[in-house]
């Protein structure tokens, strides 16, 4: 591990990590803020996965979320979006390849040895933030967009990790969505019901932990209607009896200002989950 970068703020410090991420066959850059209880206690830890064509930055810089990590004594890490570098398989356009992991593990030949998100956010990245930092054993996970996708999924598909999950404008049913068709084609293959294994949506049926879901979505999003269908997804967890609050912001698009508005209450909502 080096430390990249590391400032001041709220009363702790917003460092920049980077490693070797043997998961991903990379070196990998992620964020850090650790608040100023982290210098006297093990502090919970909330996991934010960015969207589409974002790095660590996008967050630690525009959601203003240190305040509250500070606030309530959490630190917050934000990983990179996907693999990076020479060797790293790419595609043209913004919604496929580097900036583009979609919290998975690809399967198919070009893209299986690097685009393996899913076990790095889960396994590899937690394992090293445990073994270099204050952590306690509580852990929440939140994120905007495909990473909204990819916190709700990752919640589903591994009960009794996490206290607490949040998004912001996920991509709620990604099999039935342009942005996660292009995606789950290149990444899996054709078929699927192997992609429901990576679908929100379709996860919530079989889910094995009632971990409630809070959801925000702004009425004035762009992407709501072709991309993100956060109804399919309500009326899933309708069927199944999973507790959904999905709240919908009038006025509000798909950018950080909308994740700056209401990130306090979030990371509220993880702190009284983990810490209460």
């Amino acid at each position: 591990m080096e430390r990249i970068e590391s400032h001041a703020c709220h009363g702790g410090r917003q460092e920049v990590w980077s490693h070797t991420a043997t998961t991903l066959g990379c070196t990998m850059r992620f964020g850090v803020y650790l608040p100023p209880q982290a210098e006297r206690e093990d502090c919970p830890v909330l996991y934010w996965l960015s969207g589409l064509t974002c790095t660590e930055q996008n967050f630690i810089t525009k959601a203003g979320a240190q305040r509250y990590a500070a606030e309530h004594g959490l630190i917050l890490v934000a990983p990179d979006t996907s693999p990076r570098g020479d060797g790293v398989p790419d595609a043209e356009g913004y919604d496929l390849g580097q900036g583009a992991g979609f919290y998975l593990n690809a399967t198919r030949p070009k893209w299986a040895g690097h685009f393996r998100m899913y076990d790095y956010v889960v396994e590899e990245l937690p394992a090293l933030v445990d073994a270099h930092f204050p952590t306690g054993s509580a852990r929440g996970i939140s994120g905007h967009s495909m990473g909204g996708h990819g916190a709700l999924t990752i919640a589903l598909k591994n009960p009794g990790r996490y206290r607490s999950v949040s998004a912001f404008s996920p991509i709620a049913a990604p099999s039935q969505s342009p942005w996660g068709e292009k995606a789950f084609s290149a990444y899996l293959g054709d078929d699927r019901e192997a992609w429901k294994a990576w679908d929100a949506t379709a996860l919530v049926a079989g889910a094995r932990e009632r971990l409630p879901l809070l959801i925000d979505q702004g009425d004035a999003d762009e992407f709501l209607v072709p991309q993100l269908k956060p109804e399919l997804l309500r009326i899933a967890c309708e069927v199944a009896g999973h507790p959904l609050q999905l709240r919908i912001r009038s006025g509000y698009d798909h950018s950080y200002y909308f994740i700056a508005s209401f990130i306090g209450e979030h990371i509220a909502h993880h702190a009284a989950a983990l810490r209460g």
